[in-house]
């Protein structure tokens, strides 16, 4: 089902936000309760309950905010030939993909692109750029709708979920555990924390939150390969490689704005360490993986 990005930025400011309101209840207490030792259970616990909810309220919100980001309109009622053939491809390839039938919405941007995002799998989104509409031909449509609904008949977004709860907690976790050990162990700080506890912690928590983002894109790379070939699958594998192609072509266009890059069906081109953090493989890799599979 969809591609990360919103659910990065929004998930990164939740997590930010229960943090500072757990702090402020005065739950902190359990990572100071004898007021020098740490109780690492109840800390897991409330770390899993920050990283886990922030995760999935990201989720709940995922589909509504695509939306509003790219003003994608919904198509209720189809109002042309082009709408209804949209709406009948989805169908077609959702009743093969054994989910119901997601919402299909077209949003204005002159850069082709798609995405499909949901927090149920019987009650997703499908959204398509008019870009993509002019910029390729129906057989490329195809396998881009068909790559779409794989990522949902997939379960993707929730799976990312999971993924990005689980790093969210230790992220959580393991920056407090490191200002706990710098406060008592280099500053000497015998109860309650110092200043040095706040510091290290939020530089700790920055650090292990970039290392956390490298495990999340690497799942989201990975998930390309498997929609690429859902889509061979359901509209044929050379649609889905002159789709691919298509999109390749048109490479210098603009890609969908910063929080909705990693939803789109390509991704910007990076280079050296920056492939870490690609929510995306390259084209030509993702090509390269349909041609091997055709023999």
């Amino acid at each position: 089902m969809i591609r990360i990005a919103l659910f990065l930025a929004t998930n990164v400011a939740i997590v930010i936000v229960l943090g500072i309101v757990l702090e402020l209840l005065g739950i902190r207490g359990v990572l100071d309760q004898s007021g020098s030792s740490l109780d690492l259970r109840a800390l897991l616990i409330m770390s899993a309950v920050v990283g886990m909810t922030g995760s999935f309220i990201s989720l709940a919100l995922s589909k509504w905010m695509a939306l509003r980001s790219v003003g994608a309109q919904v198509i209720a009622s189809p109002r042309n030939q082009t709408e209804a053939w949209l709406v009948d491809t989805v169908r077609r390839q959702a009743e093969r993909a054994g989910i119901g039938m997601p919402d299909v919405a077209i949003y204005d941007a002159p850069e082709p692109n798609a995405f499909a995002t949901g927090m149920n799998r019987n009650r997703a989104l499908v959204a398509v750029s008019t870009g993509l509409l002019r910029a390729m031909d129906r057989d490329d449509v195809e396998a881009v709708l068909g790559h779409e609904i794989s990522h949902v008949a997939n379960g993707d977004m929730v799976t990312l979920s999971l993924i990005q709860g689980v790093v969210n907690t230790f992220v959580f976790f393991l920056s407090r555990v490191i200002g706990h050990v710098v406060d008592r162990t280099v500053f000497k700080v015998e109860r309650g924390h110092g200043p040095a506890y706040w510091i290290t912690t939020i530089v700790a928590q920055m650090v292990l939150g970039v290392l956390a983002s490298m495990i999340v894109m690497w799942f989201s790379r990975y998930r390309e390969f498997r929609a690429d070939a859902g889509g061979a699958a359901l509209a044929g594998r050379q649609k889905m490689i002159d789709a691919l192609r298509a999109l390749q072509r048109n490479a210098g266009t603009a890609p969908l704005p910063d929080q909705l890059e990693a939803m789109g069906i390509s991704g910007g081109a990076r280079s050296g360490l920056a492939r870490l953090f690609m929510s995306h493989p390259p084209l030509e890799e993702r090509i390269g993986a349909l041609q091997r599979g055709a023999h």
